[in-house]
């Protein structure tokens, strides 16, 4: 299905902040005013955005520990996740959860999730919520090739298809699960095919192309809310930056990581793709321009909020129902 202009523009300027926000992160990183670790989405931008341009707010997406892409391209506010990342009380989560734990629920952003493969047996929940109360609601869950292995993984992708779920599971094959590769680590052929085996279709795209992955996910959003059930999507796009900021990156080498910065790029794929042409290279650069000086103003008022009052230290700890 082809896009229309403002389509193109918007999930371009989403790809945008995320390549933006990362680098501006991969800079302040290095001040020492972060607190705790931060993974980068660099790389893999065209997988969060083509996989959540298919979804409305009130659908909702689990996310990994590298979380920063989901949770743009499901629409959190920039200002409020740079807060957050620097611990202050403006933060979306006031400054409790940091670079691995953002959440946003107004937008369906279930949360970003150390827990390795934490994603699926939440959003299986989202799912089953929206299949018990009929309002046509669908579920996304991230997870990458590392968390793939997990048992709750395979639980919850079983569930959903006994259940008939309207879930998709998108794993992020970056290549690595830490230092270790997906090839070593991985037993089956492709992580596609092991998730067929749970009885749902289950297939294999490059995540560096948006319009492969937006149309992949755009058939199976559309089978989940008819009620067909879930779908597995493998979007393979390596990650730009190490594991987590710090990261030796002894397993691969600086000219690898050139030659995949200089061929797999999701921003450099988006412009040369035919179905792009719709937009010019002018306005494609102003959402550049615009997306780094966003994330400037961003990081210069998160630099000014405050740090949570010692009076919250004990809030949000227990849920009253």
């Amino acid at each position: 299905m082809a896009l229309n202009k403002n389509s193109l523009l918007s999930a371009y300027r989403k790809m945008s902040e995320i390549r933006a926000f990362e680098d501006r992160l991969h800079e302040e990183n290095a001040t020492g005013d972060i607190p705790g670790f931060i993974h980068l989405y660099s790389g893999q931008e065209a997988i969060a955005v083509g996989v959540c341009e298919n979804l409305q707010d009130t659908d909702y997406i689990g996310s990994t520990h590298r979380g920063h892409g989901h949770c743009i391209a499901k629409g959190c506010d920039l200002h409020g996740m740079m807060a957050e990342i620097f611990g202050k009380d403006d933060g979306l989560c006031h400054g409790k959860g940091g670079s691995m734990h953002i959440a946003d629920l107004s937008v369906g952003m279930l949360g970003a999730n150390a827990i390795v493969g934490g994603a699926p047996s939440l959003a299986i929940g989202a799912a089953l919520s929206a299949k018990t109360l009929r309002n046509g609601g669908v579920a996304a869950s991230f997870t990458g090739d590392g968390g793939s292995n997990q048992g709750t993984v395979f639980e919850a992708m079983n569930m959903a298809v006994v259940l008939d779920l309207p879930i998709v599971f998108v794993t992020e094959n970056n290549g690595f699960g830490e230092a270790t590769g997906r090839d070593y680590a991985v037993g089956a052929p492709s992580i596609a095919s092991r998730a067929a085996s749970f009885g749902m279709p289950a297939v294999t795209v490059d995540g560096t192309d948006f319009f492969a992955v937006y149309e992949t996910t755009r058939e199976a959003v559309e089978r989940a809310r008819m009620g067909g059930g879930p779908t597995s999507i493998e979007a393979i796009a390596y990650r730009w930056h190490g594991h987590f900021e710090g990261d030796a990156q002894l397993y691969r080498t600086a000219d690898q990581v050139a030659e995949l910065r200089k061929t797999k790029d999701p921003l450099l794929n988006f412009r040369n793709h035919p179905d792009s042409k719709k937009v010019s290279a002018k306005e494609l650069d102003a959402i550049d321009s615009d997306a780094r000086a966003r994330v400037d103003d961003a990081v210069a008022k998160a630099r000014k909020a405050e740090y949570p009052p010692l009076a919250n230290l004990l809030t949000d700890v227990y849920v009253s129902y």
